[in-house]
């Protein structure tokens, strides 16, 4: 059954233009909301041609902050790659970007920092979330359905491996008429975190060494 959805309007409009380290250019349209649950400073970014929604869903990625992994390049997680590849791919097919402030599978930056600590351990990065006193995953992608709304989606292509994503939207409102998977961006220092990705939360991850 679908939860009750607090409305939120768009605030602001903006038109970015995008450039990124490996010369890739788009330009973008960032929109700011009212209203929004949490009180954060969430991000819808449009890509691409702007369609009527009802006729083809918009290809749309809900993607959680990262610091360390979209900003700085760390190789210790796969989001900065996650990023330029969903940009790239909606941008072509015409969607949104959701850019939610949701740092560390919501935990926050020092706490995710904390659990690479653990994680150097032996711990992987589910198991350190939780030795910390922390969900697994605490992502609630309730701003994400109100972002939608506000912008007049319904129906998406929705671009990610997680299949929470897909049931809390489905939950939330938004008929998730398509599961578009992104690519595998493995390296030795994200194996370990990809591996757990699959066998802790059943991403649609197509890994060589995870039976």
């Amino acid at each position: 059954m679908d939860e009750t959805l607090p409305a939120a309007t768009v605030r602001t409009q903006v038109t970015v233009p995008l450039r990124f380290p490996d010369g890739y250019v788009t330009t973008a349209r960032v929109h700011s909301f009212h209203g929004l649950v949490d009180g954060r400073e969430h991000l819808a970014i449009g890509l691409g041609e702007q369609r009527d929604p009802d006729a083809a869903p918009p290809l749309v990625r809900p993607h959680s902050e990262c610091l360390t992994g979209d900003v700085f390049g760390s190789q210790r997680c796969d989001c900065g790659p996650q990023l330029r590849e969903a940009v790239e791919r909606i941008a072509e097919a015409g969607g949104y970007l959701l850019y939610l402030r949701q740092e560390g599978r919501g935990i926050g930056l020092y706490a995710k920092l904390d659990a690479y600590a653990l994680q150097d351990g032996g711990l992987d990065t589910y198991e350190a979330n939780v030795a910390l006193g922390r969900g697994p995953d605490e992502r609630d992608y309730t701003v994400a359905a109100q972002m939608l709304a506000a912008l007049g989606v319904t129906r998406v292509a929705l671009l990610s491996n997680n299949p929470d994503k897909a049931a809390q939207l489905e939950r939330l409102g938004v008929r998730v008429v398509d599961r578009v998977l992104t690519g595998v961006h493995l390296s030795p220092a994200n194996a370990g975190y990809l591996a757990a990705k699959v066998t802790r939360a059943d991403h649609a991850l197509d890994l060589p060494f995870v039976p």
